[in-house]
């Protein structure tokens, strides 16, 4: 059984968040713990039809935001790494110089101290200089940068579609498969 840490910050596209969880949740072989900051909460409402009490129901252990004291706040609870999807700039700032002041950013710490799988997807854009220095020094201390980017070889048709993809290239990154995933197979 693999466990594995979600964020969801205060940033738009909390969708990717969700879908995440959504396709985590049908799987028996990872136990999903979840924390989502009171930003994420709030965009949960304002962009989709869930609550945020329907997304946590999609988590196997929810988390509070401030819990400094929660099992995925400590590096001997063994996980097999954390995605922060979305994340903030903020977030990203807080990760980027280890300042541990949510456990979102305690738990992304102690996984890159603990030298585990860090997926941040950040949602920004454009981007200043400024964003481009801290995705580059979360790079070079370990985490991986998957920003939602959409592919068009699949012909996707729906909105739906396109956010599928990515949440696929996330779960590609923890070694976790969707059958409902559409691969490139070369050009035939």
């Amino acid at each position: 059984m693999k466990r594995l840490i979600v964020g969801m910050s205060g940033s738009s596209a909390v969708i990717y968040g969700i879908r995440l969880l959504e396709k985590l949740a049908k799987r028996e072989d990872v136990e999903v713990h979840l924390v989502i900051s009171q930003a994420a909460k709030m965009t949960i409402g304002i962009e989709t039809d869930y609550t945020a009490d329907q997304v946590e129901a999609l988590a196997d252990e929810v988390h509070n935001c401030k819990n400094i004291g929660a099992s995925i706040a400590s590096g001997s609870f063994k996980t097999a790494g954390m995605v922060v999807v979305p994340c903030s700039m903020k977030t990203l700032s807080a990760i980027a110089n280890s300042y541990a002041d949510n456990l979102i950013v305690r738990a992304a710490d102690v996984v890159l101290k603990e030298r585990r799988r860090l997926v941040i997807v950040p949602r920004e854009t454009p981007l200043h200089t400024g964003h481009c220095e801290l995705m580059l020094k979360v790079s070079q201390i370990g985490a991986i940068l998957c920003p939602p980017a959409p592919a068009f070889y699949t012909h996707p048709k729906t909105v739906d579609d396109i956010i599928d993809h990515s949440v696929a290239r996330i779960l590609d990154l923890f070694d976790i498969e969707d059958a409902d995933t559409e691969r490139w197979e070369g050009n035939v």
